[in-house]
């Protein structure tokens, strides 16, 4: 992709190392995110070395926190394609969005479920140790873990396990 020059740096700019200094990424994950056009082109000074805007770090922040929650490069790519564009894309731009936040959520109701799961194994821990011994090895436990809602949310609520 093209670049923008500028030509001098001026006060509101940041060059690479202080972006990804500021973003905690590597320098070439900044060159990385802008050769495949996950965001836009960033300017260059006089000189060819970027020149980090707000804009751009809002970029790089976004895409950042996409990432830690799972979107794919692929769906980056056509967000940003989508953003990039002169036509009507916000519908498209908020599915992305939305089908992104429909899945975190999912992820986090998982993992408040393993939290549960966790959090009944250490409370019960000396409770089964005493019943169980230390390695519980060939010892049949009565408990159904999987079925149980507060540890499994696709388990379906009994009366046993409310």
């Amino acid at each position: 992709m093209p670049h923008r020059a500028t030509q001098n740096k001026g006060d509101d700019s940041l060059n690479s190392k202080e972006a990804a200094k500021i973003m905690d990424l590597p320098v070439d994950t900044l060159r990385y995110y802008e050769r495949i056009g996950i965001m836009p082109p960033v300017e260059r000074n006089q000189n060819g070395y970027r020149n980090y805007r707000n804009t751009d770090l809002n970029w790089i922040f976004i895409i950042k926190r996409l990432r830690e929650s799972g979107l794919s490069i692929e769906a980056l790519l056509e967000f940003a394609t989508l953003t990039q564009s002169n036509g009507d894309t916000a519908a498209a731009k908020k599915d992305i969005l939305t089908e992104q936040l429909g899945e975190l959520d999912d992820k986090m109701a998982d993992l408040e479920h393993t939290r549960n799961l966790l959090k009944y194994k250490i409370d019960t821990f000396d409770h089964h140790l005493g019943q169980f011994g230390v390695n519980g090895a060939g010892t049949q436990s009565p408990e159904k873990l999987w079925e149980d809602p507060r540890f499994n949310r696709r388990a379906k609520p009994s009366p046993e396990n409310k």
